[in-house]
């Protein structure tokens, strides 16, 4: 005889998006009414060493913010590894998680990290990891982590060779984007993020898509109050997502915010990324173009219109790691492994209309990847 009890509950969660200007400057309160909310004992400060290397006042700025607003720093602000490096081992984890320890935080203190997509998923990590769950507070510095990852879910790094094999999802306390810490980027980094933002419109707002067309010279120009329309637009496009989208934490089979990304992440494992993470989705979202076109579900004037976005926008549509299409296309295995169940793949009918597919073969890429190189 067999007793069987199910029980369901659920969690809620509140997503905070701030958006600002000089959040560590005389005068701004955001901070302040967040951690008003959050209440937190104690706070740790870490930065992206490529962010502390571009703006050398930053980590002084945030202790003199933290003096004049009393915040409880556990200890100076500290410099991680940024970019990928932050990812590829488990150093910054290590780091943080030690620095955590050392100044005796709990989990209503908080950690703050302020940087790229790749150093807020280490960190983030790390957070997640100590104490089972210590408060996060993300702010993105790269046009990329403000349209896209900072606004997630997710914490990770990378192991095996594999795109964030080691990861949980955690929400963060809130999210916060200074578009002041923008005009620190490089004009790689600077475009590099905008591939995020013709993805999320390809597969949610083609009003959007039409936007990035009409604004593309003035975006790779670097016009600050366009910059601005788009990641606040591509910022809550993501966050809808998560929240509305009913699948926060992707226990189904479906993941449309990963649109051109099951061969970006290869792409960059192969390149040892010299492609960024942004650069590297714009090649995956062209050969996912082509590859809707090859299928026919997407017709051959709007897989042109989006390739001529992309180059418009400075940003690559081949690499030549391409030529290795056998190679390429494991990164169709290894994304059904790290989604699990089957194959579920994101394909285009339209600019805004996208359709799932479950097959995708290695010929069908092949031929994809012979119209890009």
């Amino acid at each position: 005889m067999t007793d069987e009890i199910d029980a369901t509950f659920s969690v809620s969660f509140t997503h905070r998006l701030r958006f600002a200007r000089g959040i560590f400057d005389d005068g701004s309160s955001v901070l302040d009414d967040l951690f008003s909310d959050a209440s937190p004992p104690r706070v740790l400060a870490f930065i992206d060493g490529g962010l502390a290397a571009a703006d050398k006042d930053i980590l002084a700025r945030i202790a003199r913010w933290a003096n004049a607003h009393d915040v409880p720093l556990a200890a100076d602000p500290t410099t991680v590894t940024g970019g990928e490096a932050a990812k590829a081992d488990l150093a910054v984890v290590k780091q943080v998680v030690e620095a955590i320890e050392a100044g005796k935080l709990c989990r209503r203190s908080c950690v703050l990290a302020v940087g790229g997509g790749a150093m807020l998923d280490a960190v983030g990590l790390a957070a997640s990891l100590s104490h089972r769950g210590v408060q996060l507070l993300r702010m993105p510095s790269t046009t990329l982590s403000q349209c896209d990852s900072g606004v997630g879910v997710k914490n990770g790094i990378n192991r095996f060779a594999k795109k964030n094999f080691i990861g949980v999802f955690d929400p963060p306390m809130a999210v916060v984007n200074d578009l002041d810490l923008l005009d620190t980027l490089d004009d790689r980094h600077w475009r590099s993020g905008l591939s995020e933002a013709v993805k999320v419109s390809l597969v949610k707002d083609a009003s959007l898509f039409e936007q990035l067309e009409a604004d593309a010279a003035a975006l790779v120009a670097r016009d600050t109050a366009v910059m601005e329309r788009v990641i606040r637009r591509s910022a809550q496009l993501h966050l809808d997502h998560i929240v509305d989208g009913g699948d926060p934490f992707e226990r189904t089979e479906a993941r449309p915010l990963d649109f051109g990304h099951w061969s970006a992440h290869k792409l960059e494992q192969v390149t040892g990324c010299d492609l960024t993470h942004g650069e590297a989705v714009s090649v995956g979202l062209a050969i996912d173009v082509e590859g809707s076109v090859e299928l026919d579900l997407l017709e051959r004037g709007d897989a042109d219109r989006i390739l001529a976005l992309l180059s418009a926008l400075g940003l690559p549509t081949t690499h030549p790691a391409l030529r290795d299409v056998d190679v390429l296309y494991e990164g169709v295995e290894e994304f059904r492994e790290h989604l699990g169940g089957a194959l579920t793949l994101l394909l285009l009918q339209g600019v805004g209309s996208p359709v799932e597919v479950h097959e995708l073969d290695v010929q069908t890429v092949r031929r994809a990847i012979e119209r890009l190189v």
